[in-house]
């Protein structure tokens, strides 16, 4: 499918989206950021990495096998969330109050997990503008495909060589990270017949100063962890590409089974994130490694938000919205769609409203409500 270029699009769609209503004053006090937040989620998301790594460690230089698999598998858990769902809250910059500690997380959690913080810049920047209207967005085609399969399950549970993280943006598994990324180094974007690369070339065009970044950057990944691992084999500490460069492909089934919810299954050309995003409840422990982006519904509706006061700004929208779905029903709810698209490709689940929900604004919508942070690139400002 042929698409208009970005720069005709920006200037001729215009998605009049619908809001629901928050009083002004409380929007503000919600969109505050804060340094003391910022670093109890960035850093204790950290601080819980570097514990398993240093079990990880502690387990192989004493030979406890068991033990060791078990630490290495509990690390890739916590650090597959690096790959896109740090980087994305960082990325937006509302996360810390103090703008430099926003960039310097930034790079950090994405030189981490192989993640370009550049071209995903510019590709959320347009999801954000433009969420599932696929001519301005294409960072989620639709329809999605829920798989549970055996042999992908096997690699989200252990190691994933082939298939996608969890998130639809993305280099996917170990193998076709470290191709990509090598020719992300010299410039080069694969086959626009993939549906990714057909979107990758699309910003580059539309945005030439993110994409030299993104190929500076691609060097940068390359350099960081190749000297990982020549320093492992010099040293015979095999073990440190697994605590630092691989372990982003060590059991990404957390990120997959909370990542596909957002957007599967859901409608497109809309302009009403009630209906093209899910928003869903989780226990603490995976809204903390999820970085509250189970309230996702709420995220788009109000970008500028921290995602620490995601939960906050739910309550203040809860009769305007649909109810948040569980983890369970919301996978349920995407397979059905999945087997009915099956049938009728065309098929998209219609989120019901609350009898208290409405459909258009009567008040004059606040300049802050369409704020998506710091997120743009300075060619999308």
């Amino acid at each position: 499918m042929s698409y208009q270029p970005l720069a005709e699009v920006r200037k001729t769609l215009r998605v009049e989206w619908y809001r629901c209503p928050i009083d002004g004053a409380k929007l503000r006090e919600l969109s505050k950021r804060s340094d003391l937040q910022g670093w109890f989620q960035a850093g204790g998301h950290l601080a819980l990495f570097a514990v398993t790594g240093s079990l990880v460690y502690l387990f192989w230089a004493h030979q406890i096998w068991l033990a060791f698999l078990l630490a290495l598998f509990t690390h890739g858990t916590i650090g597959s969330f690096f790959a896109g769902t740090a980087p994305h809250e960082l990325g937006h910059g509302t996360v810390f109050r103090t703008k430099r500690l926003n960039k310097i997380f930034l790079y950090l959690f994405s030189l981490l997990s192989w993640w370009d913080p550049f071209d995903y810049a510019a590709s959320h920047t347009f999801h954000h503008r433009y969420t599932l209207h696929p001519e301005g967005d294409r960072e989620n085609l639709l329809p999605l495909s829920p798989m549970v399969g055996k042999t992908f399950l096997l690699q989200m549970f252990t190691v994933n060589v082939l298939t996608q993280r969890g998130r639809v943006f993305g280099k996917g598994g170990l193998i076709s990270t470290i191709y990509v990324t090598i020719l992300g180094a010299f410039g080069i974007v694969g086959s626009p017949e993939i549906p990714i690369n057909e979107w990758l070339r699309a910003l580059h065009t539309d945005q030439p100063e993110e994409y030299q970044k993104s190929i500076w950057w691609s060097r940068i990944l390359l350099l960081f962890h190749g000297s990982l691992v020549v320093i492992s084999i010099i040293t015979g500490l095999w073990v440190l590409p697994l605590i630092f460069t691989f372990f982003a492909f060590i059991g990404n089934w957390g990120t997959y089974f909370v990542g596909m919810t957002q957007h599967c299954g859901l409608r497109e050309n809309v302009p009403d994130f009630r209906k093209s995003v899910r928003s869903m409840t989780l226990p603490p422990i995976a809204e903390f490694l999820y970085w509250r982006m189970n309230w996702h519904t709420e995220h788009h509706m109000y970008a500028g938000v921290p995602c620490y006061n995601l939960k906050k700004l739910h309550a203040e929208l809860a009769a305007d919205m649909p109810e948040p779905r569980t983890l369970l029903s919301s996978w349920q709810e995407m397979r059905e769609t999945w087997q009915r698209q099956k049938i009728d490709p065309s098929y998209q689940f219609d989120t019901p409203l609350p009898p208290t929900a409405k459909s258009a604004r009567t008040d004059t919508p606040d300049e802050l409500e369409s704020s998506i942070g710091e997120l743009a690139p300075e060619g999308l400002k």
